[in-house]
């Protein structure tokens, strides 16, 4: 579960026609230290992004380090109001009702990320590593602004915030895995949603995540799938927490919610900004189809996210 995905040199590939040696820990120290005596290893824990690259020819490591028999990141605990989940959690396991019971969002993701056998192999810390624009968690987990718990050499631990990786604010350092993801238990709606592509049923054209934080009198909305990374449309977010009565009801008017899908939608999907000097510029260029589509889409979504959320 490392970024630092390392090639052989050119040199070797052609000999490289044998599989590349496996490791296989018990733990999260001795996977670091697996690293560390082979730097030129690559993690795997369900290896459903990473085995589709070597088995095409595209990626050719010296030797993987297999992650699926450590069982200390395959659970979750609470710490300090926090839920600490493993990064070997499965997809099918966060989908299951208890899971659901703790963090709704998150299990509404891992539900939709594919089929069966994708669901059963796929990780969250996975997911997180391999930072695909369309993965299902990453706009929940950018909503509910979790954090890392990262493993390095030499008993080294930090944390860093899901969307500073995500954002390429911070990377995963030579040696390091992922070994907890810490989400903060808000006990308030939240909601995922996400519209498909027709290049596959799971694979998603825009998906909006929409957290609740009653304690704040807040909304939090990621927006996942239009962009390399989730975006958080901030001014939005502030905006629609004014007009909520907290200490209510907590609905709004239909012409709100249309408001902020809209207000969400153009924040992710702007207009192109005018071409030429800015005392003189042109006419504004306009989107294309598939992006007004797109924008379209992200508009409903974020509606339809936060009605369900307020409902």
């Amino acid at each position: 579960m490392s970024t630092h995905v390392r090639h052989a040199p050119d040199g070797e590939r052609a000999a490289q026609a044998v599989p590349p040696a496996v490791m296989l820990p018990a733990t999260l120290e001795e996977a670091v230290s697996a690293l560390s005596a082979v730097p030129a290893a690559v993690p795997v824990a369900g290896g459903t992004d990473l085995m589709a690259d070597v088995n095409s020819g595209h990626l050719r490591p010296a030797a993987l380090v297999g992650l699926g028999r450590i069982s200390e990141i395959r659970g979750w605990s609470y710490q300090d109001g926090h839920a600490v989940l493993g990064a070997g959690l499965t997809h099918a396991r966060m989908g299951r009702p208890d899971f659901a019971a703790l963090i709704p969002a998150l299990a509404a993701a891992a539900r939709a990320a594919g089929p069966p056998q994708i669901r059963n192999a796929g990780t969250l810390g996975g997911n997180i590593v391999s930072a695909s624009p369309t993965g299902d968690a990453l706009p929940v987990l950018a909503a509910l602004e979790a954090t890392l718990s990262i493993a390095g050499p030499e008993g080294a631990h930090r944390e860093l915030p899901v969307s500073h990786l995500l954002a390429g604010m911070d990377i995963l350092r030579p040696s390091e895995v992922v070994g907890y993801v810490k989400v903060p238990l808000l006990h308030a709606p939240q909601t995922f949603l996400k519209a498909t592509s027709r290049t596959g049923p799971s694979r998603a054209l825009a998906s909006v995540a929409v957290v609740l934080d009653p304690m704040r009198r807040g909304v939090r909305c990621a927006v996942g799938a239009v962009a390399p990374m989730p975006l958080r449309p901030l001014e939005a977010e502030q905006w629609i927490a004014t007009l909520i009565d907290w200490d209510g009801d907590r609905s709004l008017a239909p012409e709100a919610l249309t408001a902020f899908g809209e207000y969400v939608a153009m924040a992710c999907i702007p207009d192109p900004l005018p071409a030429g000097p800015e005392d003189n510029p042109g006419p504004a260029p306009q989107l294309p189809p598939a992006a007004l589509h797109l924008r379209r889409t992200v508009a409903t979504l974020a509606r339809r996210g936060l009605g369900r959320a307020l409902a």
